[in-house]
């Protein structure tokens, strides 16, 4: 059963992915057939819309995945279409909500290969904080300000939608 701190994680991991979601719904909605997730991308050396989304869930897919014991498998990069997209956010939601693992496996270091040989060894607590995190909120801000660039009216209050259960009124 999941310790208070991996059920604070899943919360986050989800509630992220649920705005990922959101604003991938916004664009389908203004765009229509025009919102090219394989093409679309800030700058002709960075990647497109779909993989953003793709390195999106790789962080808490990964989480998901090192919390079963099992080797870390990221999603294929190339995301064609938006129900792939959506498929890759359905499927790490439901992976995040499935971890039973408690909140000692946080205490564990993990190997994070970087690309080449290059690796680091955090234990799970910086694997989180130092890497998952910060490269989770970059891909889904990525996803963002694609959306942005295209003329999507998307703007803060949907990308902080998980603030609303939490929003008051004085008036």
């Amino acid at each position: 059963m999941p310790g208070p701190q991996i059920r604070e994680l899943q919360r986050v991991f989800v509630s992220r992915l649920d705005t990922l979601s959101h604003i991938l719904d916004a664009g389908e909605a203004h765009l229509g057939a025009a919102l090219d997730v394989g093409q679309a991308r800030l700058a002709p050396d960075m990647l497109p819309l779909g993989t953003q989304v793709a390195f999106a869930c790789n962080q808490p897919r990964g989480f998901s995945q090192w919390c079963a014991g099992e080797p870390v498998q990221n999603l294929d990069p190339a995301v064609p279409s938006l129900e792939i997209a959506r498929a890759h956010i359905a499927d790490t939601r439901a992976r995040v909500l499935a971890i039973a693992c408690d909140d000692g496996k946080l205490e564990e270091t993990k190997r994070i290969g970087l690309g080449g040989a290059l690796y680091c060894e955090l234990p799970g607590h910086g694997y989180v904080s130092e890497y998952l995190l910060p490269n989770f909120y970059f891909h889904i801000t990525t996803t963002y300000a694609i959306l942005r660039m295209l003329g999507v009216p998307v703007g803060k209050a949907d990308y902080m939608r998980f603030l609303l259960p939490h929003v008051r009124s004085d008036g």
